[in-house]
């Protein structure tokens, strides 16, 4: 097969289908960051914020030995780095635009600096180094997960499946019976549990080993991206 072959076809898959992939893999790479947050930096979630409001309420009660100031810092980090990808993504028409490239990247290094600051700190980091990592962390996926509601994948929020969970339930055979979604809904379910697997295992070679295949998945979502929506970007006007 020559190259230029494989260029067309590269080009004809439907921007929807390629989001749709790509989106996927971002949530395998949630799993991954909530998995090492939660078992390996003092139970804060760095994607799930529902899991991070529902722990601060329970400690809320006294003598949980549940934390606060972690996931406390993570619920502001996530909102700040929402609010940032928001702001910079205001005036982008494209689902996919140079500047949702450039919000993936910068997400993908954040987790290349904190798997580096975690290889520094060894696996058992003083409590100011893991509350730093799963704020600055959660700011990462803030951002990720803002850049996911602007290309807007249907039912793939790339950090929640909670509503991805009812809409499966909900159209079901067992209930409303509009089951047209079913595929990616399961999908994203398992993914993201895949990918919590796969962080729970990766703590077991390192600490920070799981921040850094997240970001090496987050990179290459970036780079796949760019690279399919760059033709159309280039021929359409400005």
């Amino acid at each position: 097969m020559t190259t230029d072959v494989r260029r067309s076809r590269w080009r004809a898959v439907p921007a929807a289908r390629m989001h749709l992939w790509l989106m996927l893999v971002l949530t395998f790479t949630t799993g991954i960051n909530d998995a090492v947050g939660y078992l390996g930096l003092d139970r804060v979630f760095t994607g799930n914020m529902t899991g991070n409001v529902v722990i601060l309420g329970m400690a809320l009660v006294g003598d949980t030995g549940l934390p606060v100031l972690g996931p406390a810092l993570a619920l502001v980090g996530f909102m700040v780095g929402a609010a940032g990808s928001g702001r910079v993504l205001r005036t982008t028409i494209d689902p996919w635009g140079a500047r949702t490239t450039w919000l993936l990247a910068v997400v993908a290094l954040v987790m290349f600096g904190l798997a580096g600051l975690l290889a520094v700190a060894g696996n058992h980091p003083e409590q100011s180094v893991m509350v730093t990592t799963t704020t600055l962390a959660a700011a990462a996926m803030g951002m990720q997960a803002a850049v996911a509601r602007h290309i807007a994948v249907k039912d793939v929020t790339t950090v929640v499946v909670t509503s991805t969970i009812t809409g499966l339930a909900a159209d079901s055979w067992f209930g409303a019976g509009r089951p047209g979604s079913t595929a990616r809904r399961v999908l994203a379910v398992v993914l993201i549990l895949l990918g919590a697997t796969a962080g729970a295992a990766a703590l077991q070679l390192h600490l920070g080993a799981g921040l850094a295949l997240a970001g090496v998945l987050i990179a290459v979502v970036a780079v796949v991206g760019e690279l399919h929506a760059r033709p159309t970007r280039r021929a359409t006007p400005a």
